[in-house]
């Protein structure tokens, strides 16, 4: 059989011609993110690598956060995109498209579709600021949660969450001003103001002046423009509380600090306040009331209230601090009013230790009263007292009466010292009197109470004497040391009792006996 020529190959189908209208279409429809200039090539692969890295890019931006897509996520999409733009183009100028047939189409498709990417850009910026927003929302309300919880603690527990809260709501107002938090902010705040000073508002004004006096200090930190009316929201509840919480404190110790008290921080801080000019007159009832106890029941107790009463209108801020001229002179006129009562006061109370039969007490307020008053119309009568009291210590009978102001008398009665040591006599009874017998030189003290009875002032040498003259009744004698030098052995009064009669003379004789382990005792 002859043979069949073989059928010659087809020529290779010559490449499409260069389009760089298709080829601008693919990049373009390569740059919405999607891929659709290979799809529309036919290159599979490409298209894959295309959604893998779109699908990479919003499984780490959603669901969106305010801190947006990472820098680097950014620039890597971005270089994948431009890769797939350059790379789409390439293909694209000689190679046909599966649809549309016309290249212009394409290219008005890919400019519709770059659309995409950039409503997508938007949107999401949209969602990362509502999430920004929901974020600050939530910072406030961590803030404000703080301020409910620290409700009804003590200021000084709560004091780091009023300043965490508050150093929240500073950063709010500085860094995101135009933020849906930062309009609640004033809400916020007042409700933190009002918590704060919760106090005050349960008329405990003691405890209302700390944070109130912390209140003060938010301006310095938050900006008193930004703070509006509340800048000046704590001054004249402070004020009121340095007033109440002071006046409480008037008359005790405990209202001593800072200098001048509560009312002293009130005449330094709020000088022209009404609440200051309140001070004076308060300072003065308080002087007045006291000095009205002391004709009461106890003495004592008022006189020590003027004494503190005293000590506090001095302590008040004057001049020097800024305080106003008059209430300062009207201060010191208060000061030294309750120092002239205190003057009268401790006698008063000298007297009604005293009468309570407390001849500790009487004795040392009625001696300091006669060292500190010498001109005092009362010092003589409150030395006769103090004798009493002192002679009372060791023979209680001598304090059943107030001593008189009575002198002499017309029975005479001697008492000598036959001791080594100076002695003072005191005596009391239808009159009171003291004085003091030199020692007797060469005496010495006596072995025990006989050899004193059978000896004392009967050795026939010239003993220390002096007579004085009383009248009848009982009097109550005692013999103290006034040896001050430390060197003797140490020695106790000894006291005793005598009922002086007319017709009578009578002696006293002042002497030591050793006791051993007991020290040595005047008798008479």
């Amino acid at each position: 059989m002859p043979s069949v020529p073989p059928t010659p190959a087809a020529p290779p189908t010559p490449p499409a011609p260069a389009d760089p209208l298709r080829a601008a279409a693919v990049a373009l429809l390569n740059l919405s993110g999607l891929g659709l200039g290979y799809l529309l090539l036919g290159r599979w692969l490409a298209l894959a690598v295309c959604w893998a890295a779109t699908g990479a890019l919003l499984a780490v931006a959603l669901p969106a956060d305010p801190d947006g897509v990472p820098v680097g996520v950014r620039v890597g999409y971005l270089a994948v995109l431009a890769l797939a733009a350059v790379h789409g183009a390439y293909r694209g100028l000689r190679h046909t498209l599966a649809w549309p047939p016309r290249s212009p189409v394409a290219l008005v498709l890919g400019l519709v579709l770059l659309a995409a990417p950039v409503g997508g850009a938007v949107l999401y910026d949209g969602a990362r600021d509502e999430a920004t927003q929901r974020m600050l929302l939530d910072r406030l309300a961590d803030a404000d949660r703080l301020v409910t919880q620290a409700k009804g603690q003590k200021f000084t527990d709560a004091r780091a969450s009023y300043s965490k809260a508050l150093t929240a709501y500073h950063d709010l107002r500085t860094h995101h001003p135009d933020s849906r938090a930062a309009r609640r902010l004033p809400a916020s705040l007042h409700t933190y103001y009002e918590t704060v000073a919760a106090p005050f508002g349960e008329k405990k004004y003691c405890d209302a002046v700390e944070p109130l006096t912390y209140l003060r200090t938010v301006p310095g930190t938050y900006g008193r423009q930004q703070l509006g009316t509340l800048a000046g929201w704590p001054d004249d509840r402070l004020a009121t509380s340095l007033y109440e919480c002071g006046v409480t404190g008037l008359g005790t110790s405990d209202d001593i600090t800072p200098p001048g008290g509560n009312l002293g921080q009130l005449l330094t801080t709020f000088p022209s306040s009404a609440q200051a000019a309140k001070v004076e007159p308060a300072v003065s009832s308080e002087i007045d009331k006291a000095a009205g106890e002391l004709n009461g029941p106890a003495p004592c107790a008022a006189n020590e209230r003027l004494k503190i009463l005293q000590g506090q209108a001095v302590g008040l801020p004057g001049k020097e601090a800024g305080v106003d001229g008059t209430l300062t002179d009207a201060l010191r006129k208060d000061a030294a009013a309750a120092g002239r009562k205190v003057r009268s006061g401790t006698y008063v109370c000298g007297v009604d230790e005293y009468k309570k039969g407390d001849f500790d007490g009487a004795l040392k307020t009625l001696t300091d009263f006669a060292s500190a008053y010498r001109s005092d119309k009362n010092r003589a009568r409150a030395q006769k007292i103090a004798i009493a009291a002192e002679i009372a210590q060791s023979e209680a009978a001598a304090g059943r009466h107030l001593p008189s102001m009575a002198s002499g008398g017309s029975i005479p009665v001697t008492l000598s010292n036959d001791s080594p040591d100076e002695v003072e006599i005191l005596y009391t009874g239808p009159v009171t009197g003291s004085f003091k017998l030199p020692a007797c030189k060469g005496c010495s003290a006596y072995s025990s109470d006989v050899a004193a009875q059978n000896g004392a002032c009967k050795g026939g040498r010239s003993y220390p004497k002096r007579t004085i003259s009383l009248p009848p009744g009982t009097t109550y004698f005692l013999h103290k040391s006034v040896n001050t030098s430390g060197t003797g052995p140490a020695t106790t009064a000894g006291s005793s009792t005598a009922r002086i009669q007319p017709g009578y003379t009578y002696t006293e004789c002042a002497y030591v006996v050793e006791e051993t382990g007991t020290g040595s005792g005047y008798s008479s």
